[in-house]
C-alpha cells in the first residue's frame, strides 16, 4: 500500500526528497511550501507522479492542525530551517504522526526528545548527513571495540574547484551553516561531557593526497555524546574545509562580531559566495580502542559526488542529505512496531542503511550527472 507523507519545505533538499520518494513508486508525497512555482516546475520537468504541491505556511498552527487531521499521514518530514521545526514537531505530537527532520540545532533536538517521552509514534530528528549518517557510521565502528578510547567524526561539503578567498561555495542552508559556525559545540574529553567553542580545535587532515583543515562546529555529533557518556575517553565532531577557510570565518564572525548580527552575515555570504553543483562530500571517521587487549584503530572514509536521480543531476550535499532522511524514514516505517518515541541515528544499523534503496546513494564512486 502506498504511504502518504507530508513534506514541509521544497528547497534544495526538499526537492530531492520529493523526487526520491515519488520515484520509488511507494510514496505519495504532499509538498507544502510558501513558494510553489519551483516545485511545480520540477514535477512537470521530471514527469513525476504521486506528488501534490500546494501553498502552505508551516508557521500557521491552525492550518497545520487541519491538514494533519484531515489526511492522516504516515509521516511528516520537515525540510524547513531549524527554527521552524519545533512548531512542526508539536503538531506531529498532537496528531500522533511520525516525525522526521534535518535539524543540526541542539536546542531543537532537546525539545523534540522531551516531546517524544512516553509516545508511541516516532520522533526522529537529525536525519541528514551530519548530524545523521555520520552518527550511524561512528556507532557501527564503535561496536567493534571492547573498550573505546578516541572517536573522531569529520565531514566536509566542499566545491571540487574552489576559487574564492573562503575556498567555499554555498552548498546548503546559509542559516544552518551560520548556526553550526556560531553555536556551542559538545563533545567528550577525558571521559567528561564538555561544551566546546565553535571554530576552535583546529587540526589538519590529508585524504588522498589533499590537505584539509578541520575545526569544531555545532550539531554534527547528534546524540552520540549522550549515548556514549561514560564509555569513551574522547569523542568529537569537526567540519572539514580547505586550508584558510577557518581564519576567514573567524574574521567575519568573531573579529567583526557578525555572530551577533547573523542577518547581516547571511546577506554578505549569499551576495558574495557562489553556489555550485560541482561539489564533493567528504566523510571520515576514526575510532581507536582495545580489541582483545590490543590497541587498535578502524576508519571509514568516503567521498560522494553529484549523481543522476529521477532524470536530474543533483549536488553531492543534496544527495547525501536527502538520501539520509529518506533511508531512515523508509527503514523505520518498514518496521514501525520496533520504534517509538525518540529515535536516534545510532539505532540504525549501517549495513541495513547501505542496502536500503535510498541509502545506496552513499555506496561507491558515482561521480557523474545525467547524460
Amino acid at each position: 500500500m502506498m504511504r502518504k507523507v507530508l513534506l514541509l519545505g521544497a528547497g534544495k533538499i526538499g526537492s530531492l526528497i520529493t523526487c526520491m520518494l515519488a520515484d520509488s513508486g511507494d510514496y505519495e508525497v504532499h509538498v507544502g511550501t510558501l513558494e510553489t512555482q519551483e516545485a511545480d516546475k520540477l514535477v512537470a520537468e521530471l514527469k513525476l507522479n504521486h506528488i501534490r504541491v500546494f501553498q502552505f505556511d508551516a508557521q500557521d498552527d491552525n492550518a497545520l492542525d487541519q491538514l494533519m487531521a484531515k489526511e492522516k499521514y504516515a509521516a511528516v518530514i520537515s525540510g524547513l530551517p531549524y527554527f521552524c521545526n519545533i512548531r512542526v514537531a508539536n503538531a506531529a505530537a498532537r496528531h500522533d504522526c511520525n516525525y522526521f527532520d534535518l535539524t543540526e540545532d541542539v536546542e531543537v533536538t532537546r525539545h523534540v526528545q522531551k516531546l517524544a517521552e512516553g509516545r508511541r509514534n516516532v520522533f526522529m530528528p537529525q536525519c541528514g548527513l551530519a548530524p545523521g549518517f555520520i552518527s550511524i557510521v561512528a556507532h557501527d565502528l564503535m561496536t567493534h571495540f571492547d573498550e573505546l578510547d578516541t572517536v573522531k567524526m569529520r565531514v566536509g561539503a566542499l566545491p571540487v574547484n574552489p576559487n574564492n578567498v573562503l575556498k567555499y561555495s554555498l552548498t546548503w542552508s546559509t542559516d544552518g551553516l551560520i548556526n553550526e559556525y556560531g553555536n556551542t559545540c559538545y563533545g567528550i574529553e577525558d571521559g567528561e561531557l564538555v561544551a566546546l567553542r565553535p571554530l576552535e580545535g583546529y587540526e589538519t587532515i590529508s585524504l588522498d593526497g589533499v590537505l584539509y583543515e578541520a575545526f569544531n562546529t555545532s550539531g554534527g555529533l547528534g546524540t552520540l555524546a549522550e549515548t556514549y557518556d561514560g564509555r569513551v575517553r574522547d569523542l568529537n565532531y569537526k567540519t572539514m574545509r580547505y586550508p584558510g577557510h577557518c581564519d576567514e570565518i573567524k574574521l567575519l564572525m568573531n573579529d567583526l562580531r557578525l555572530n551577533d548580527d547573523r542577518d547581516t552575515l547571511k546577506r554578505i555570504l549569499e551576495n558574495a559566495i557562489p553556489r555550485t553543483m560541482q561539489d564533493v562530500v567528504l566523510i571520515y571517521v576514526a575510532v581507536s580502542g582495545r580489541q582483545q587487549g590490543a590497541l587498535m584503530e578502524e576508519n571509514y572514509v568516503n567521498k560522494v559526488y553529484p549523481q543522476c536521480i529521477a532524470g536530474k543531476t543533483w549536488s553531492s550535499i543534496q544527495v547525501t542529505t536527502a538520501s539520509g532522511i529518506c533511508a531512515v524514514m523508509d527503514m523505520v516505517l518498514d518496521h514501525v512496531g520496533d520504534y517509538h518515541g525518540f529515535v536516534t541515528q545510532e539505532q540504525i544499523k549501517l549495513a541495513d542503511f547501505l542496502v536500503n534503496r535510498f541509502g545506496k546513494h552513499y555506496n561507491g564512486d558515482r561521480r557523474h550527472g545525467c547524460v
